[in-house]
């Protein structure tokens, strides 16, 4: 059993080095990050040059928890937090971004998220 676990982590971080490979995130076009737990979901906007976080924003942010219904799933929560960062990116003036999806397939709430993002103006 430890040894499937162990398994699972070595893929998941080969295939977050995969995608890593291929993304950079500058100062005119960071990169947009989203990651998961079984309760969360996360977003960052990162420039990658300066190795900073520009933006944060998580579900269990208060600026979200106001947005968010009682009966809302994951899902609709996801697309809530990508529709905020979208918000708040282009108040700093942030227009065009990189998509990072992590290590996860871009299905569900990550993909929720990207689309929350596009339809509050981000584009990527």
């Amino acid at each position: 059993m430890a040894d499937k676990n162990r398994n699972k982590s070595k893929m998941a971080e080969r295939r977050r080095r995969r995608v890593r490979s291929k993304i950079f995130g500058t100062a005119e076009r960071p990169r947009l990050t989203v990651s998961k737990s079984l309760r969360s979901v996360s977003v960052q906007i990162i420039d990658d040059q300066e190795r900073k976080t520009l933006i944060g924003l998580s579900s269990a942010s208060k600026l979200v928890r106001e947005v968010i219904g009682p009966k809302d799933t994951k899902t609709a929560v996801a697309k809530k937090v990508g529709a905020k960062i979208a918000e708040l990116a282009r108040q700093r003036g942030i227009e065009h971004v990189v998509f990072d999806r992590n290590r996860y397939r871009y299905h569900g709430r990550v993909k929720a998220a990207a689309e929350g993002a596009r339809e509050g103006g981000l584009k990527f």
